[in-house]
C-alpha cells in the first residue's frame, strides 16, 4: 500500500439501477460488510438515488459517490447537477474524468480541471479517472496521455488534501470489455503515474491511493491487488451484483490482513 490509509474499493454503477433496485441493493450490501475493517468502500451510484441511499448509510461504513457534476455552483446548465446539490445530497465522493465522459460525451482535460477545482473547494472527495485508449497504447502513448491527463489538473491537486483526491488508472480498452490489463501492465502504469505525481507535486505524491479499474472481477482481484502501486480498485459492471462486489472487497480485506 503505497498511499494514503485503507485501500479504496469503489463501485461504479453507470447508469443502472433504479430507487428501488439501490435501495434493495444496499440494504443486503450492509449485512454483507460487517466484517470488513481494512478497506475503504465507496458506492457512487446515480443521481437519483444519492438522496435516498444517504439515509441509509448513516453508519459511515460504506462512502457514498456520485459519478459527475458540473464546476459552476449554479445557473443556466439544464440537466447539469452542481457540486453543492452532491453535497446536500449526501455524496462524500465524485468521480471526474471517466473514461466514457471524455470519449462517449466529448469532456475535455480542461473542463475535467474546472470540476477538479469545483470539487476541492466544495470540500468534495474525488476519483479521478485517467488512462489510454488500445490505439494510444500500441502506438506507444501511454505515458505521454497519461501526463496530460493528469498535467491539467496538478496545480489544484498540490494544493488539496492529498486524501481527498484519489487517482484511478482505467486503460479505456479494458473497461467493459472484459479485458484486464495484466499484472505487469498495472504495475508499470502505477509507476509511471507516481513518477508523474512525484515530479509535479511532491509534496503530496506519496500520500496519494491509485487505483485500479478496467473489468475487475473476483477472479482477477487477487492477482491486481498484489500488483506494486495497486490502491484499491474502481469497479464497473461487477460492483452490480452485491455478491460478486463483496467477493472482490472480501479479497483486498484478506490481502491487507496477510501483509499483518
Amino acid at each position: 500500500m503505497m498511499g494514503y490509509g485503507k485501500p479504496i474499493v469503489a463501485a461504479n454503477w453507470k447508469m443502472f439501477k433504479t430507487l428501488e433496485e439501490s435501495a434493495v441493493y444496499v440494504e443486503e450490501f450492509k449485512i454483507k460488510i460487517l466484517k470488513i475493517e481494512r478497506v475503504d468502500i465507496i458506492l457512487c451510484v446515480s443521481f437519483t438515488s444519492l438522496f435516498h441511499i444517504s439515509s441509509l448509510l448513516e453508519s459511515g461504513d460504506v462512502q457514498l459517490g456520485a459519478q459527475n457534476m458540473h464546476w459552476r455552483e449554479e445557473g443556466a446548465f439544464t440537466g447539469e447537477i452542481s457540486p453543492g446539490m452532491l453535497r446536500s445530497s449526501g455524496a462524500d465522493w465524485v468521480i471526474l474524468g471517466h473514461s466514457e465522459r471524455r470519449h462517449i460525451l466529448g469532456e475535455t482535460d480542461d473542463e475535467i480541471a474546472k470540476k477538479v477545482r469545483s470539487a476541492i473547494d466544495e470540500g468534495l472527495n474525488q476519483i479521478l479517472c485517467i488512462g489510454e485508449t488500445l490505439h494510444q497504447r500500441e502506438r506507444g502513448e501511454t505515458v505521454g496521455i497519461l501526463a496530460r491527463q493528469l498535467d491539467s489538473v496538478m496545480e489544484s491537486v498540490g494544493k488539496s488534501d492529498p486524501r481527498k483526491v484519489v487517482i484511478a488508472y482505467e486503460p479505456v480498452w479494458a473497461i467493459g470489455t472484459g479485458v484486464n490489463a495484466t499484472p505487469d501492465q498495472v504495475e508499470d502504469a502505477h509507476g509511471e503515474i507516481r513518477n508523474l505525481l512525484t515530479n509535479s507535486v511532491p509534496s503530496v505524491a506519496s500520500s496519494m491511493r491509485v487505483l485500479y479499474g478496467g473489468s475487475v472481477k473476483a477472479g482477477n482481484a487477487h492477482e491486481l491487488i498484489s500488483a506494486e502501486g495497486v490502491d484499491g480498485f474502481l469497479v464497473g459492471g461487477a460492483s452490480l451484483d452485491v455478491d460478486t462486489f463483496v467477493d472482490i472487497i472480501q479479497v483486498v480485506e484478506e490481502h491487507e490482513l496477510s501483509k499483518n
